[in-house]
């Protein structure tokens, strides 16, 4: 039986649900895009913050001196949401780094197109795989995956039960940015190997005929083998995209458990 009514004592609680769950949807991927209209996030914020509050949480009154104290507790709420969004979120750089070293190496970097979900300018190739990756993204559930995990972090960071540990937090960031290189360069280690024998192979060109230009063909000829490469690989996207998805549920964690 679903039960709707509110007393101040519970609305006060539902505030503070509401406030944890928007911060989320408006940073965590698929949900916070820039592209998603800003009334239909509130509205889906306000109606996972209704079931989060008839199922999951005890409607208990909230313990607090003043309304200072209240605002404390509305900005706890909304730092748990932001982090626990930012920790999925920040999971799409991983591509966006290795499409910025693959274009680098194919000679696209000075093509830069504008990217609407990030609301800034990216690379022609870092686009294309993040697309790929939201895509895998919502054929696999993930995003079923990190709504639940939000909802599922009031079973132990409670209202008004966080305690920040911030040196936790930077650990779990540090070992974010190890893993963002270790990931970024397997995706990029093919391409980048089929360059460099390029380059070797232009460079002993240069040296047997040096009255061919060996620059504006080499030009030509990355771009060709850097998409090339990029095209026999692309069956490997699932293996990066759950390597992608590993390291949302790591760092989500981490970051989850930094907060109590």
């Amino acid at each position: 039986m679903v039960d709707f009514e509110f007393t101040f004592y519970t609305f006060e609680y539902f505030l503070m649900i509401l406030v944890r769950i928007a911060s989320f949807v408006f940073v965590a991927p698929f949900f916070g895009m820039n592209n998603t209209p800003r009334r239909l996030k509130a509205g889906f914020a306000v109606f996972v913050s209704i079931l989060v509050y008839q199922s999951v949480i005890p409607k208990e009154p909230l313990e607090y001196l003043g309304m200072f104290d209240y605002a404390i507790i509305a900005v706890k709420e909304g730092i748990a949401g932001l982090l626990i969004g930012f920790a999925a979120n920040i999971c799409n750089s991983i591509v966006l780094f290795s499409g910025k070293i693959i274009d680098m190496d194919i000679g696209l970097a000075m093509a830069q197109v504008f990217d609407p979900i990030n609301n800034t300018t990216s690379g022609i190739s870092g686009n294309i795989y993040n697309y790929f990756i939201l895509m895998l993204m919502i054929i696999s559930n993930m995003h079923h995956f990190i709504l639940r995990a939000v909802i599922d972090t009031y079973e132990i960071l409670p209202v008004n039960g966080i305690v920040f540990d911030w040196q936790h937090l930077m650990t779990s960031m540090v070992t974010f940015m190890g893993d963002l290189m270790v990931i970024g360069f397997r995706i990029v280690l093919p391409i980048f190997a089929c360059i460099m024998i390029l380059n070797c192979i232009l460079g002993i060109l240069a040296k047997v005929a040096p009255q061919m230009n060996m620059f504006s063909v080499g030009m030509q000829l990355k771009v060709l083998v850097g998409l090339g490469v990029m095209f026999l690989t692309i069956g490997l996207l699932p293996s990066v995209a759950n390597a992608i998805f590993r390291e949302m549920k790591k760092l989500m964690v981490l970051f989850v458990e930094g907060m109590y």
